[in-house]
């Protein structure tokens, strides 16, 4: 997930140099993804508003998701779980270097 440090509720609100900044942290998240983990494609998305599935209330966000063939995940839509590939703490080993800042 990126976010912009200010609270907005907006893409629309967002300055030019936050404008910016937010894209540019887009650009960090994608290539660490694809060194760390090296999916075969990317899903990178937004979600507006709690109609739209925003879980964070008037802050926007992005998500930067890694896929691989063959991910397509009913899980949640039947039990309300969720599979990962391996434990979080793992995923976050190899990503924590590619993040810095």
């Amino acid at each position: 997930m990126v976010a912009p440090f200010r609270h907005v509720r907006y893409f629309t609100k967002l300055k030019d140099g936050e404008l910016l900044y937010f894209m540019k942290a887009v650009q960090v998240a994608e290539s660490g993804l694809k060194s760390a983990i090296k999916p075969q494609g990317l899903n990178i998305g937004m979600n507006m508003g709690r109609v739209a599935g925003a879980g964070i209330r008037n802050h926007i966000h992005l998500h930067v998701v890694p896929r691989w063939e063959g991910d397509t995940n009913f899980m949640p839509i039947l039990s309300e779980a969720r599979v990962l590939p391996e434990r979080l703490e793992v995923t976050y080993k190899k990503l924590k270097p590619y993040f810095k800042e």
